[in-house]
């Protein structure tokens, strides 16, 4: 068999291949979270969310916004350092940090449980990511 031959053999292949994959993979909501922090925002976001009284109240005030609180769950950082603690009713606590629409810093403590995530408290840093 001539190397042309071979080579083309290798192409249809490889195209039948790469059809099957992207069929696969295309119906499938696959993410690649492989990171610690990538994978613990990922669980909150994916749980029923819920509020305390004390971050609804936080809520009604004009700095922050449910926007923002969404934003800090795609995009903030788990303090790991301060979170994976036990809270009460058996779920763990984590703190994670992100900015408002306005660029300030906030500190959001989501207690997450086996089903269920919920928002205890929001507070505004000092400082912006801090």
């Amino acid at each position: 068999m001539k190397f042309y031959q071979r080579f083309a053999y290798y192409l249809v292949g490889l195209v039948i291949g790469c059809f099957f994959v992207a069929a696969v993979f295309s119906g499938k909501d696959t993410r690649c979270n492989y990171f610690p922090n990538a994978r613990v925002l990922n669980d909150l976001r994916n749980k029923p969310f819920q509020y305390d009284i004390e971050a609804s109240r936080r809520l009604s005030e004009d700095w922050v916004d449910t926007i923002d609180i969404k934003n800090t769950l795609t995009n903030g950082d788990v303090d790991f350092d301060k979170s994976n603690v036990p809270a009460d009713g058996g779920g763990k606590l984590y703190i994670i940090y992100g900015n408002t629409k306005k660029g300030k810093g906030i500190t959001l403590e989501v207690v997450n449980f086996p089903e269920k995530a919920v928002l205890r408290n929001i507070k505004l840093n000092k400082k912006p990511n801090d």
